[in-house]
């Protein structure tokens, strides 16, 4: 589905691969709606944008805010939503599950699960409805590959690649493509937008120290999927190589994975 001239929706747009995938789009030609839970970061995205997309603040925890989204993007954009690509999400503290409170757990699992199901059946009746539309959802490497340190994370992401194999599965012969992307590390600010503090860091090392791949390349990646009508993307060269090597043989994957991560489980 080429996306120019269509009504795409974007969760996450006021910050990393969420933010990139509404910048994108627009220069694609598409009447983009941002949504995202800090009006200020939103803000600043319309401004990257020069105003060429609408804002809209929800918390998608919020079942009745996101119920209300499709009524406000047709208001805006003069028509139904074609597409929703879903990047809102967010990491737990790097700790093992021994040290991580149910709040924590909670919390995590409530923005990635609970969020990516009241889009989902939120959106497909207004996608259904359309000439062809399109759903995307984001998981992550994590999703496959379990990851130390952040295995509720891991998890609520499992859960998100489970869910929208099976929507792929719902929606053939219809009108409404679905894809799955698993980004890898991503040099974006997830860290503090989730509330972690990322052991060792002075700041925010996510893009520091564990950059592959930008968000502007993920953002280019993911929506060169959308227009390809993929089934999955794999967002990043340690994404593509970890799948490979997962399949061939989880265990020593796994391996690799946890030697990596001792060092930020220890701090």
């Amino acid at each position: 589905m080429k996306i120019a001239a269509k009504t795409v929706v974007v969760t996450g747009a006021g910050s990393g691969i969420g933010r990139e995938v509404a910048l994108e789009a627009v220069r694609r030609g598409a009447r983009v709606a941002a949504v995202d839970l800090n009006p200020d970061t939103l803000a600043d995205t319309a401004r990257l944008a020069d105003g060429h997309l609408s804002t809209h603040v929800a918390d998608i925890t919020d079942r009745a805010a996101v119920q209300e989204l499709p009524a406000k993007v047709e208001a805006e954009h003069g028509g139904p939503a074609d597409a929703l690509v879903h990047c809102a999400g967010i990491i737990q503290p790097f700790v093992t599950l021994t040290d991580l409170d149910y709040d924590a757990i909670d919390r995590v699992f409530a923005v990635n699960w609970q969020g990516t199901l009241h889009l989902a059946k939120t959106f497909l009746p207004v996608l259904h409805d359309r000439p062809e539309a399109h759903l995307v959802n984001i998981s992550s490497m994590g999703g496959f590959l379990p990851v130390p340190g952040q295995i509720i994370y891991g998890a609520s992401k499992a859960a998100v690649k489970l869910l929208t194999e099976g929507l792929h599965a719902e929606c053939a012969g219809t009108n409404v493509h679905v894809t799955v992307a698993f980004p890898g590390a991503v040099a974006t600010n997830i860290s503090a937008n989730s509330g972690v503090a990322l052991p060792g860091a002075g700041g925010d090392s996510t893009a520091a120290n564990h950059t592959i791949t930008t968000p502007q390349r993920a953002a280019r990646e993911i929506l060169d999927g959308v227009e390809a009508n993929a089934y999955r993307v794999l967002v990043g060269r340690d994404a593509r190589l970890m799948d490979r090597m997962y399949r061939l043989s989880p265990q020593r994957a796994a391996r690799l994975i946890t030697s990596k991560m001792q060092e930020l489980i220890k701090g």
